[in-house]
């Protein structure tokens, strides 16, 4: 496909089935595979060897670089950046025998959230059921394994709390339970354990 006016690029390689809904800027490259029920917002980017699931969401300006799956029940809200080889999960306990389409008493596939603005490093894994929060910062190989709070970073395996970022990306630190970041100005506030910007 080529670039049209108000339409998204896709590469002549990259796979777009029919019933996928594409934002306006959109592009995307090499063999991708954005399958029928997909939706993808406006402005994003979606790097080589990508694939979309018919339930995967993804918002606007999302930034998802190459080797990454959005599985169905994938939610990837405005914004959101995805590094390469990132793995996103649906099924706490697959089994080859016993897909849950066939055997729903078995279990379920589970949702995932990723909030606005959040990061999520290359080679990290999202285990599913988990709800990654805004502008938070998920580091290169880390394991998520529960809830992460907005603004905050985590590392290693399993993923833990190793401080607090500014939306525009530079680390934080609260005294007093609050937070001026010295590069952009945005000022941060705690309480019970939840970060807010003051507007």
């Amino acid at each position: 496909m080529t670039p049209t006016k108000n339409k998204f690029w896709a590469h002549p390689t990259a796979e777009i089935q029919k019933g996928a809904k594409i934002g306006k800027d959109t592009k995307i490259w090499q063999n991708c595979q954005v399958l029928g029920g997909a939706k993808i917002g406006k402005n994003c980017t979606i790097g080589h060897n990508c694939s979309i699931w018919p339930k995967a969401r993804l918002g606007n300006g999302v930034r998802m670089e190459s080797n990454t799956d959005v599985w169905n029940f994938v939610n990837l809200r405005n914004y959101v950046f995805v590094g390469p080889s990132a793995v996103f999960t649906n099924d706490l306990n697959p089994r080859a025998k016993y897909p849950k389409s066939k055997y729903p008493e078995y279990g379920k596939w589970l949702p995932t959230l990723i909030k606005e603005g959040a990061t999520i490093g290359a080679n990290a894994v999202i285990v599913c059921g988990n709800t990654i929060g805004k502008w938070a910062m998920v580091g290169a190989g880390a394991v998520v394994t529960k809830d992460v709070l907005d603004y905050a970073i985590v590392v290693g395996i399993p993923a833990r709390i190793m401080g607090f970022v500014c939306e525009c990306g530079n680390k934080i630190e609260f005294k007093r339970n609050k937070a001026f970041c010295k590069i952009c100005r945005r000022r941060y506030v705690e309480k019970g354990q939840k970060i807010r910007q003051i507007e």
